[in-house]
């Protein structure tokens, strides 16, 4: 017979079909199976519809038979007839599902894989020559289609006594750089259909070689036998009063290869504009390579049990990231690849779901399982701060109830929403202190002061904590405070007044200080949010200390130091014998000022520039 040309535009439209729409080789068998499985649920449907065809739904199969060279995937299913053949297959992008499906009154009703009418073509990836022979059901003839990808095909009648149809793969030699018989091999095949195509309703099957012990004898004996490599019923599509915890457990495990077991297991389905169900876990640990860029967010996609990505970044926010799971929905749009999603409407639709589902489950255990959550927030506090400041606080909403700090009156983490519930009669402000140190943030002589007022402060000691109250702003109508850098406002106006009349008075030390500190300080000043602390050392307008110090290990060569402003307490001992001293000794006085400049900068955990000078000038003082 001749030989006919594709329906296409060109060979080259069909050469980008098979070398770039598809990225992995491997997932020519997940489309050759999905096609298997549409033609069985083809069959099945038109059976419902026509009392004259009768089927036993149990005995359909789809079995994987390895050769010499070749593979063939057989199936049950409704099969093609000539016509069928030259439209489906001699025409690129043409999808006997899609076409069957929308010739259904009731189409909505129908779950069809393909519909695009690529997959088929992938097989050309791994094999030099592709034969199909197909028997429609209810016909009484079968045909068998040939073609090698690239010089048309042809069609002729063949032989096959039930109907379905077989696609026999001739694999392409091995290169160096191409193994395509490994295609051939018991264990690549179990591992593919494992992979991308456990949860097809049909079992797949395959004959395999299996070893055991001769009957009286030591000796083994290898056999064959028929095996199904496919466990078929997706564990999020049961309802979850009849899946058990080891159930879930178990394929978390086997999933994700992950020996801790989860916190927490969340199993659900939606209905709407778009419908899908997903499985997702809440780690108890970060996997080793979290932090680094080879970690791969995301969750495992499915479209009607058929993987079509293992890691869909669209469906989960990176501040949620450390989520695992499946998502499995028939309404999603696919474009030609089936491994590329479009971003659409149903796609975002998805997402959102997912991440306020993800929110109200780590809200959940945070109120209900506190230990539970302290255990998780272990392991992932950074990543949800990250959502508190990225996108310059885009998505605070998700997480800012989610974050916890270091309470220096409660001595344990809480949240902003107890912070706030909690806040002392008359408090304005959400007071924090950023560090590294807990108990040298505690130590400080504006947490005393705010400790002696009745008021909490939140101690922060990660080096992202800074940014989340710089990004928030305020919470629940309340202005956050740095202690250690902003005025603390609990100065009445009159306080104020008498403190402006008091450094007018001790203006004259103020310049004695500024004078002998010179360039170490920019400005010095009194104040009265020290308590009994004689100085503090404030940073000037712009960035804090610990901000200096990130942009100084981010990168060096671009950091600027923050200006330093020396704060003393007029009431403290110190500051009066220091005053004393400019009369009755200058030197003596200088020396004072020097050491309560290096104890300030201590007490913000800040670098003596001169250490070994430091430790001579106390040596000096105590003689």
């Amino acid at each position: 017979m001749a030989k006919k040309q594709f329906k296409a535009e060109s060979k080259r439209l069909l050469d980008l079909m098979i070398n770039s729409i598809y990225t992995h080789q491997e997932i020519f068998l997940r489309e050759i199976i999905s096609n298997a499985s549409d033609a069985m649920d083809k069959l099945a449907y038109t059976a419902l519809t026509d009392d004259k065809i009768s089927i036993d739904r149990d005995q359909m199969t789809i079995t994987l038979t390895p050769g010499q060279d070749s593979l063939t995937v057989s199936d049950m299913g409704i099969g093609m007839n000539k016509e069928e053949m030259e439209e489906n297959l001699g025409t690129i992008c043409k999808s006997g599902s899609l076409g069957f499906k929308q010739a259904m009154e009731k189409s909505e009703d129908i779950d069809i894989i393909g519909q695009f009418g690529v997959g088929f073509y992938a097989a050309f990836m791994v094999a030099s020559n592709v034969t199909v022979i197909s028997k429609k059901y209810g016909e009484d003839t079968a045909w068998q289609w040939t073609s090698n990808g690239a010089d048309g095909y042809t069609i002729t009648e063949a032989h096959r006594d039930h109907p379905g149809t077989d696609i026999v793969m001739t694999l392409k030699a091995d290169t160096e750089d191409e193994k395509y018989s490994r295609f051939l091999e018991e264990y690549e095949l179990r591992n593919l259909v494992k992979k991308y195509s456990d949860y097809i309703r049909y079992p797949i099957r395959m004959e395999v070689t299996k070893s055991r012990k001769k009957e009286d004898s030591e000796e083994y004996e290898s056999y064959t036998e028929w095996e199904t490599l496919n466990s078929m019923i997706p564990l999020w599509n049961k309802a979850k009063k009849d899946v058990t915890e080891e159930e879930y457990e178990g394929f978390y495990r086997e999933k994700f290869y992950d020996f801790h077991k989860p916190l927490r297991t969340v199993h659900f389905s939606a209905e709407g504009t778009v419908s899908f169900k997903a499985l997702l876990y809440i780690p108890g640990k970060a996997p080793y390579d979290f932090n680094t860029q080879e970690y791969k967010r995301g969750l495992q996609l499915y479209s009607s049990g058929v993987m079509i990505m293992e890691s869909c970044e669209e469906l989960i926010p990176e501040h949620f990231r450390f989520v695992r799971g499946v998502v499995d929905s028939q309404d999603l749009s696919l474009n030609i690849s089936r491994e590329m999603l479009q971003h659409n409407r149903q796609l975002t639709v998805i997402a959102k779901n997912i991440e306020k589902k993800i929110k109200a489950e780590l809200t959940s255990m945070l109120e209900n399982d506190r230990e539970k959550y302290e255990e998780f927030y272990a392991a992932f506090s950074r990543q949800l701060k990250y959502g508190v400041v990225a996108d310059y606080g885009a998505h605070k909403q998700a997480t800012q109830d989610l974050v916890l700090f270091t309470s220096r009156k409660e001595k344990k983490l809480i949240s902003l929403k107890e912070y706030v519930a909690a806040m002392a009669e008359g408090q304005e402000k959400i007071y924090y202190v950023c560090g590294q140190s807990a108990d040298r943030l505690a130590a400080l002589p504006q947490v005393k002061t705010l400790e002696n007022k009745g008021y909490d402060v939140l101690l922060m000691t990660d080096e992202v904590d800074e940014f989340v109250p710089q990004t928030l702003m305020t919470y629940a109508e309340k202005q956050f405070c740095n202690a250690a850098t902003e005025d603390l406002g609990l100065q009445t106006e009159d306080e104020k007044k008498a403190l402006e009349e008091k450094a007018e008075e001790l203006k004259g030390l103020l310049t004695f200080v500024q004078d002998t500190l010179k360039d170490s300080v920019k400005e010095v000043r009194i104040s009265a949010d020290l308590g009994d602390a004689p100085v503090a050392m404030r940073p000037g307008v712009g960035m804090s200390f610990e901000m200096e110090k990130y942009m100084k290990r981010m990168n060096p060569e671009f950091a600027f130091p923050v200006d330093r402003i020396l704060e003393l307490n007029p009431e403290h001992p110190a500051v009066k014998a220091m005053e004393k001293a400019m009369v009755s000794d200058t030197q003596k006085a200088k020396d004072y000022a020097n050491l309560l400049c290096a104890q300030a900068q201590l007490m913000a955990e800040l670098p003596l520039e001169d250490p070994a000078a430091y430790t001579a000038l106390v040596c000096k003082l105590m003689n």
